[in-house]
């Protein structure tokens, strides 16, 4: 049980905002810094940094010094994998729930 509460504490919760899940996208694609993230997504520079830090404190990212700059990497590429499947299983439960509506009617 201390592994599930951990697991959910570390983990799932750092998954639990949608802005996160794109920032650990875009992170899989290539390293990138915080103005980067910011353009590229198309969020404040603000909003990026806080939701970094709590990807950092999870150790699902990790920061690298390129001269002034802070290069942001993504620390764990499984995470994309789980990431994916969790994707899949929507995608499938959404389709078993349309059939379902499909059936009734």
């Amino acid at each position: 049980m201390d592994e599930l509460n951990l697991l959910h504490a570390d983990v799932c919760q750092a998954l639990g905002d949608p802005k996160r899940l794109i920032i650990l996208y875009a992170l899989h694609q290539r390293p990138r810094h915080v103005s980067q993230l910011a353009a590229d997504l198309q969020m404040p520079q603000p909003t990026i940094s806080r939701h970094l830090q709590t990807l950092r404190n999870r150790h699902l990212v990790y920061a690298e010094r390129d001269g002034a700059a802070v290069v942001y990497h993504l620390a764990e590429p499984r995470v994309i994998e789980v990431l994916d499947l969790m994707r899949l299983i929507l995608r499938d439960s959404l389709a078993r729930r349309t059939e379902l509506v499909e059936a009734e009617n």
